[in-house]
C-alpha cells in the first residue's frame, strides 16, 4: 500500500490542508495519507501553539468522513522535538510492507537540503512535493541525490489560506465559515480556543 504522510502543527486544520491532502491522494496514486499533527515542532519553539490535543482533536474530526485519511499519534505518543526523521523511520519499523511518501509543500522543496539528517530521511522514504502553479521553479537548485527521491506536481487547486489568518479571524470574533471543515468549526466555536488566547496575550 502507498501511503502519503502529511505532518504539521494544524493550529487550525483548514480547507488549504484538506485540498492539498486530497490532490495528492489523486495525482500520486495514493492508497491513503496520514496526517500526523505535530506536538512539538522543531521550527516553532518557543512559540505560542494551541494545546497538542485540540489540535489533534481537530484533525481527528477534519478527516472523519474520508475513509482514505487516517490521523496518526505517532508523535504525540513521542517525547522531545517532532523530527520528521524519527517520525519515517519509526513509521517503516511498524509497518514494513507499506511505502511511505513524505508530503510537503512546493514552498518547503528548496529548503530541503537544510532539513534535519535528510539524507536518513531519503533513504527511508521518498517526498511528494507540491507546486503553486505559475510559480517559478528551478531544479538545479536541488543535488542529484535529492531530486531522485522527489517527485513534482503541480497543484490544480490552490488556496491563499494559512492557520495564522485562521487564528487572527476567530481572536477577532469573526467568521471563519468554509475556511475550515464545519465539525472543526463548530469544535473551536464550542472551545473558544483562539477567543481564550488572545485574552491571555492581552493580560
Amino acid at each position: 500500500m502507498k501511503v502519503g504522510i502529511f505532518g504539521g502543527t494544524f493550529d487550525p486544520i483548514h480547507i488549504g490542508h484538506m485540498i492539498m491532502v486530497e490532490q495528492a491522494l489523486e495525482m500520486a496514486g495514493l492508497d491513503q495519507v496520514w496526517l500526523i499533527p505535530a506536538p512539538s515542532p522543531p521550527h516553532k519553539q518557543g512559540k505560542s501553539i494551541t494545546d497538542a490535543r485540540h489540535r489533534l482533536k481537530m484533525t481527528e474530526l477534519a478527516v472523519a468522513d474520508n475513509p482514505r485519511l487516517r490521523v496518526s499519534r505517532i508523535e504525540m505518543e513521542r517525547s522531545g522535538p517532532s523530527y520528521t526523521v524519527d517520525t519515517v523511520k519509526a513509521l517503516t519499523r511498524q509497518y514494513p510492507e507499506y511505502q511511505f511518501f513524505l508530503i510537503i509543500g512546493g514552498d518547503m522543496i528548496l529548503d530541503l537540503p537544510r532539513w534535519h539528517r535528510i539524507e536518513e530521511i531519503l533513504e527511508t522514504v521518498e517526498v511528494i512535493g507540491l507546486l503553486r502553479k505559475g510559480i517559478a521553479w528551478n531544479e538545479e537548485k536541488l543535488p542529484d541525490w535529492i531530486k531522485d527521491r522527489l517527485h513534482l506536481f503541480t497543484e490544480g487547486v490552490q488556496l491563499d489560506l494559512s492557520s495564522s489568518l485562521i487564528r487572527k479571524k476567530a481572536a477577532q470574533g469573526q467568521s471563519i465559515r468554509y475556511l475550515v471543515p464545519e465539525p472543526v468549526r463548530r469544535y473551536l466555536e464550542e472551545h473558544t480556543i483562539y477567543e481564550q488566547r488572545s485574552l491571555e496575550k492581552g493580560r
